[in-house]
């Protein structure tokens, strides 16, 4: 993996929370396959799948979805030329203050439209010292 994909792969993960906090579920295609599956099983959502379903699923969320979304810590390891490996830290903070801590697990693919997740782990962290 060369430098400018690694800083285009880096620079769609750090995007995600961008265009979810401000609600511009229209651009996730620039972030997501029209097919990924989003895998929210760790919050009682179990996996959504296509870009339309996880449209509504962020939509019906509504109050419930946090206020603020960072991720931290990215970790890219390829796979293949045009398959790259992504875990990294997310921190969601609620409208009520609460803070919840996320390890992003992503599979992303290189497309005629550039790097895309296809399939996005959400998964919780509720115990230190735990996987």
């Amino acid at each position: 993996m060369n430098t400018e994909d690694r800083e285009a792969v880096t620079r769609l993960i750090n995007r995600h929370g961008y265009l979810i906090d401000t609600g511009q579920l229209d651009c996730l295609h620039e972030i997501f396959t029209a097919g990924v599956v989003y895998d929210v099983s760790d919050f009682g959502g179990g996996e959504v799948n296509g870009l339309e379903a996880m449209r509504e699923w962020v939509l019906a969320l509504g109050d419930r979805n946090p206020v603020a979304h960072h991720v931290t810590n990215i970790v890219l390891d390829e796979i293949t030329d045009d398959v790259v490996r992504c875990l990294s830290k997310g921190i969601g903070i609620d409208v009520d203050g609460t803070v919840r801590s996320v390890t992003f697990d992503d599979h992303i693919e290189r497309s005629e439209a550039g790097w895309r997740i296809t399939r996005r782990a959400v998964k919780a962290r509720r115990s230190p010292l735990h996987p």
